[in-house]
C-alpha cells in the first residue's frame, strides 16, 4: 500500500490532494484542541468569529452567513448566551427582529482564539518567501472556491480577498 510519503517531491494532483488532507487533519485537531479549552465546538467558535468580524446582525443575518438554518443559529445561540458569550437586543429599527452582539467575555475569547491563530500564523510562514506565501494562499483560495462550488474570491494585489468560513 502506498502512503502519501512515496511520492515526495512529485508535485502531482492526487499528491497535492492527500497533502491536503493531512494538513486539514493536523489543523482540524489543532483547532479542536484551541476551541475545546474555550468549552467551545466548532459551529460555536465559527458563530463567534462571524460576529467578530462582521459585527452585531440579525439571527437570519447569522443563520445566512453560516450558511445553517434559523432553528440551528437559535440551538447555537441559546448555548453561547447561556455561558455569556453573546445578548440578544432589540433591533434598533426594526421591533420585529433580535440582533445578536458579542458580550465582553465573548470578545475576549474569540480575540484569544485570534491570538493564538496569528502566532500560530506567524510560526509557520516565518521563513516562507513572500512570493510562495502568495502562490500558495492563491492556491488554497482556488482550491476551497472549487470545494464550495463558489467562484474564487476577488483579488487585491494578488491576495483573495477573504470570506466568511464555511
Amino acid at each position: 500500500m502506498n502512503s502519501i510519503h512515496d511520492n515526495a517531491g512529485k508535485a502531482t494532483a492526487d499528491v497535492s490532494l492527500d497533502r491536503l488532507f493531512e494538513l486539514a487533519e493536523v489543523l482540524g485537531r489543532l483547532m479542536t484542541h484551541g476551541i475545546d479549552a474555550h468549552g467551545l465546538t466548532a459551529a460555536r467558535a465559527r458563530l463567534l468569529w462571524v460576529l467578530l468580524h462582521h459585527g452585531p446582525m440579525t439571527q437570519r443575518a447569522l443563520a445566512d452567513a453560516l450558511g445553517v438554518t434559523p432553528r440551528n443559529v437559535t440551538g447555537l445561540l441559546d448555548a453561547l448566551e447561556t455561558d455569556g458569550h453573546v445578548e440578544r437586543v432589540p433591533h434598533p429599527t426594526d421591533r420585529r427582529a433580535t440582533m445578536v452582539r458579542l458580550t465582553d467575555h465573548g470578545t475576549a475569547v474569540v480575540t484569544h482564539l485570534r491570538e493564538g491563530r496569528d502566532v500560530m500564523a506567524a510560526a509557520l510562514f516565518a521563513d516562507i518567501p513572500e512570493t510562495h506565501l502568495a502562490g500558495f494562499t492563491a492556491t488554497i483560495a482556488t482550491v476551497t472556491a472549487r470545494l464550495r462550488g463558489t467562484p474564487p474570491a476577488p483579488e487585491c494585489d494578488g491576495v483573495p480577498a477573504p470570506q466568511l468560513p464555511r
